[in-house]
């Protein structure tokens, strides 16, 4: 078995093995890490679906990152998925409203970024040592909500690291910013910016840049890394639950053995999908990928036409993780259906830099036909986990809702029955004010904390501990800034 190097979707020159592609998280040229090849699992989806959760990531990440040795790899899986999560299962799937509801929010988080940023920092830390690294790793990660607390609660007090979050200060849910702000660790900083996701992104991309900064930091003995999706070692684990939830309907009987399932997933950065795109060319027979956009709905209009425009207002959603117009993860799948053409994704990058937009090939366009895009307006969201709640009393947060909204639109244009999985990214207890909106109306003089407690009693879920151990809980980061700050930010708190 050859072993698979990573390369920059920029430029093919540097070649790099798994371990040093997680450390450097961006290329120096700006481009994402992607593999020269994806391989094929090497077990049948019969033997996989007799193995656990831990077992099954395994089988995914020992075919990508080949230069961890297999008592490494599995001592990251150990650590990683244990007693954080709140069932055994790790990603339990639900039926409910004729689709599966893969439930990817059990972690310390309760959202879906905890299946690959608890693993993420033993990758890191194993890969530190692999390399004779003795700089401590920064990472350095900007948020729309979700990633920042897990990447928090993945690196706190982890010897050799740092980590800085950059979120928009008015653009993420209570819940969400209130477990942000309350992290604790001495090797943790939070700081809000005046600004919004792109921006806060488009500022932490910069300072990877910034070659001046780099040569400063390793001086003081630092570095920087990234916990965001652009990150492979982000990526990698999330190709798992893709593969994880097929081979679990497989091993119940649902569906038959060569049989294809739809995923549904509910994106802002692209990522998430992606990893669904690499199951499926692992092996995983998959119909169709259902990409669903809330009202920033650039993925949908670049499905439609094939144009990528980011010049359009920002709206600020109930589903506010999906708030992005600068969907990075877009670029790895630029680079492949471009025949993994890196000077060629570098036009188009270049593009986007400058007009905000770029426009594929006919070529690369018909290389699309394993995805179907669509979107939510706000009224959708909030009807689909009415609907759902009502029908059935399951209940959903707004993004899984917005892709539940895109999954009967889906079905509405085209009748296809093909049993499908949504990928629910986190719990409605992290948008509690939104959800019961959607339900009953919230009553706007109440908390988000109170408004947790009616949701629970009225669903009959117990509250979970993320929600819980914050309630009452200190703010320790009290940080906002301008983005043209942000370099200072970074300076100031590592003392350089």
């Amino acid at each position: 078995m050859s072993d698979v190097m990573y390369s920059s979707t920029r430029g093919a020159d540097l070649k790099v093995k798994a371990s040093e592609a997680i450390l450097r998280g961006l290329a120096p040229d700006g481009g994402l890490f992607v593999p020269d090849h994806i391989p094929h699992l090497d077990k049948s989806l019969e033997e996989i679906s007799a193995l656990g959760y831990k077992e099954t990531a395994y089988e995914v990440m020992k075919l990508l990152l080949t230069d961890y040795t297999e008592d490494e790899l599995k001592n990251c899986i150990e650590h990683a998925y244990d007693s954080k999560f709140d069932t055994e299962e790790i990603a339990p799937m639900t039926q409910a409203g004729g689709a599966y509801y893969l439930e990817l929010y059990h972690g310390a988080t309760i959202a879906f970024k905890d299946m690959a940023l608890s693993i993420l920092p033993y990758l890191m830390t194993t890969a530190a040592k692999k390399n004779n690294i003795k700089n401590d790793i920064v990472i350095l990660t900007a948020t729309s909500g979700d990633t920042g607390k897990a990447a928090l609660a993945g690196f706190a007090d982890v010897e050799g690291t740092k980590i800085i979050v950059f979120y928009p200060k008015h653009g993420v849910s209570p819940i969400q910013e209130k477990q942000m702000v309350t992290q604790k660790g001495d090797n943790t900083h939070v700081v809000g910016i005046e600004g919004n996701f792109d921006d806060a992104q488009t500022g932490v991309k910069k300072l990877f840049t910034d070659n001046n900064l780099a040569k400063e930091m390793n001086e003081k003995g630092f570095q920087f890394s990234s916990a965001n999706s652009i990150n492979i070692g982000r990526l990698v684990p999330q190709i798992v639950y893709y593969v994880y939830s097929y081979t679990r309907l497989l091993g119940e009987g649902r569906i038959a053995k060569g049989d294809k399932v739809n995923f549904v997933v509910p994106t802002g950065n692209f990522g998430n999908i992606l990893a669904a795109y690499y199951a499926k060319a692992m092996g995983i027979p998959v119909g169709k990928l259902i990409c669903a956009s809330n009202s920033n709905k650039v993925l949908f209009d670049f499905f439609q036409t094939g144009t990528y425009d980011r010049n359009r207002d920002f709206v600020l959603t109930s589903s506010p993780s999906m708030d992005i117009l600068i969907s990075s993860n877009l670029e790895r799948l630029i680079y492949h259906i471009a025949g993994d053409n890196a000077a060629k994704d570098a036009e188009y990058m270049k593009e986007l830099t400058q007009n905000g937009k770029y426009a594929i090939s006919d070529d690369m366009k018909a290389k699309l036909t394993d995805f179907y895009g669509n979107y939510a307006s706000e009224e959708e969201t909030a009807e689909a986990i009415r609907n759902l709640y009502k029908e059935t009393g399951y209940v959903i947060d707004t993004h899984t809702a917005v892709a539940s909204s895109v999954y009967s639109k889906y079905v509405k244009d085209t009748g296809d029955k093909t049993v499908t999985v949504i990928a629910s990214t986190a719990s409605p207890f992290k948008f509690t004010r939104s959800v019961m909106n959607a339900i009953d109306n919230a009553d706007e003089s109440v908390d988000d904390f109170a408004l947790a407690d009616k949701l629970s009693e009225m669903a009959g879920i117990t509250i979970p501990a993320a929600v819980e151990t914050i309630r009452n809980a200190e703010i320790r980061h009290k940080t906002v800034v301008e983005t043209a700050d942000m370099e200072k930010a970074v300076r100031n708190f590592l003392n350089i």
